[in-house]
């Protein structure tokens, strides 16, 4: 192995000693420079594609963790901008990160980031409980993570909003929205059934007290050919008895208490109307 591949297995830059557990020496490094390989300080070697924000983290010997670490994981995460989360061993009274305390496992053996357990655990304690719940749904959902192995490093009071958070974890969800609409309906008393089977439709996302439909939409821009197909979709399933609201990354993300009032208001109808009807019922009986 060469020293641009070692440096592309490291993200762009490393320093040498983790180069030197490739089995790259001192000799190809000198002639890696000379060949146009950067050396931004001493120690440390960057490709010339290598983004600053990286080489910065590489010479603070930071690690990146909580929500900055979402990309490198695969995870869900609502929003990535602000200061870069990170954990380091002294934080040398940096303002412009948010510093995160201690690891429970091995940082990754050749890249700038922490280990996917420590990575929830930080946002469980850091993020907003919409945040980190998305975060650690997708490492659960796809087999990644286990709901009891973070409880069970995660004890005493201080850790009680974060617990609080995985009482919320399901499985099966298609997206962060789908995870955020159900967790915000359930919090309301909604009763909720994720990914619910409508015979000739297919799969819906959420069904609210057996008989409200809701479908999630991340689409910015939507594609004529799709929004004909879910007109399609809705108009089956409203054949078959069940009312469709429809709601996009907006509602759910920015403007949940409005999207919940608005399915209370139209479930407290339905009971009403339901309540009407019994009555109806008894007084020809």
């Amino acid at each position: 192995m060469d020293v641009e591949q070692a440096l592309n297995r490291c993200g762009g830059v490393a320093r040498r000693p983790v180069l030197a557990r490739f089995g790259i020496s001192d000799a190809q490094l000198r002639k890696a420079v000379r060949g146009g390989v950067r050396q931004p300080a001493r120690g440390i070697y960057a490709l010339a594609s290598a983004p600053d924000a990286d080489v910065e983290l590489v010479r603070n010997r930071q690690l990146r963790t909580c929500v900055s670490a979402a990309p490198f994981h695969g995870l869900w995460a609502i929003d990535h901008s602000g200061p870069p989360h990170v954990h380091q061993l002294r934080s040398y009274g940096r303002n412009d990160v948010v510093h995160h305390g201690g690891l429970l496992l091995p940082s990754h053996p050749h890249r700038p980031v922490v280990s996917l357990a420590d990575v929830l655990i930080h946002a469980l304690r850091c993020l907003p409980w919409q945040e980190s719940l998305v975060m650690v749904e997708c490492a659960v959902g796809r087999g990644d993570m286990t709901v009891p192995f973070l409880l069970e490093r995660l004890p005493g009071k201080r850790n009680g909003k974060a617990r609080e958070v995985l009482q919320w974890i399901d499985r099966g969800a298609d997206s962060l929205l789908e995870t955020l609409a159900r967790t915000h309906f359930r919090r309301a008393g909604i009763d909720v059934q994720p990914q619910f089977y409508v015979d000739g439709v297919g799969y819906m996302d959420l069904l609210l007290d057996g008989w409200l439909l809701v479908e999630l939409d991340g689409r910015h821009h939507a594609e004529w050919k799709q929004v004909k197909k879910d007109h399609r979709r809705n108009n089956l399933s409203v054949i078959q008895g069940y009312t469709v609201l429809r709601y996009y990354y907006s509602d759910v993300v920015h403007d949940s208490e409005a999207m919940v009032a608005e399915v209370l208001a139209l479930l407290g109808r339905g009971k009403s109307a339901a309540r009407a009807s019994a009555v109806s019922r008894l007084a020809t009986f």
